[in-house]
């Protein structure tokens, strides 16, 4: 345990020393959702019926566009091949990193999305439990893409290519989400979309150290 500790000092110590890898993301988000009421209609109806849809593909786009960087910075100077080789285990290390990736990115959008739901005029049951579906649910789009982000470290120019192996398991989250704020804003029951975020998140959670630790070694033979 102490060294996953070290571990997430340090990857959060690094993200402080280079804030546009957490801020470019953030603003992305911002600017996205700011942008859709410019696109489709300014009426407070409209905005609100759609806003958790919204907020959450700007959510996962934005967590998108930061996964490169999980791994990237310790492939170019070599820490990610240490962290391969050491004997401390591989699955705890990357566990860590994704925790300190939740940290700088998930965070910061559940602390956002009231402001936004204000925006879009969101009442305040539904802002609510947006964000609790995003307490749930951002850290499974970590998980997640850490996968994707293991397997295609040391490939230039990656993004689409993660974009395709990652976007495909993120539309289940973003379904049964943006569902349980749409049913919650019309006093409808929502334990079976909180339970499925919830299953997501542990299963995710269990496996995604071990998958990511085997997909690393891999892409670094």
């Amino acid at each position: 345990m102490n060294i996953y500790l070290q571990t997430l000092k340090r990857d959060l110590r690094v993200a402080i020393r280079n804030p546009s890898s957490v801020l470019n993301p953030l603003l992305f988000f911002v600017i996205s959702v700011s942008l859709f009421p410019l696109a489709i209609s300014p009426e407070a109806t409209t905005l609100s019926q759609i806003a958790a849809g919204i907020i959450w593909v700007a959510s996962m786009l934005a967590v998108l566009l930061s996964l490169n960087a999980l791994f990237h910075h310790d492939f170019e100077n070599g820490v990610l091949e240490q962290m391969v080789i050491s004997h401390h285990s591989l699955p705890l290390l990357i566990l860590s990193k994704i925790t300190a990736h939740w940290i700088l990115t998930g965070i910061p959008i559940i602390l956002l999305s009231p402001l936004l739901g204000l925006f879009l005029f969101l009442d305040s049951g539904g802002i609510k439990v947006l964000m609790l579906t995003l307490f749930l649910a951002t850290p499974s789009l970590s998980l997640i893409g850490a996968i994707g982000a293991s397997l295609i470290v040391g490939i230039k120019n990656s993004g689409m290519l993660l974009s395709l192996l990652i976007l495909p398991l993120y539309i289940p989250i973003l379904i049964f989400a943006s569902s349980a704020v749409s049913q919650a804003q019309f006093g409808l029951e929502i334990t079976g979309q909180l339970y499925f975020l919830a299953t997501i998140l542990v299963v995710s959670l269990m496996a995604t150290p071990f998958v990511s630790a085997l997909a690393l070694k891999i892409s670094l033979e």
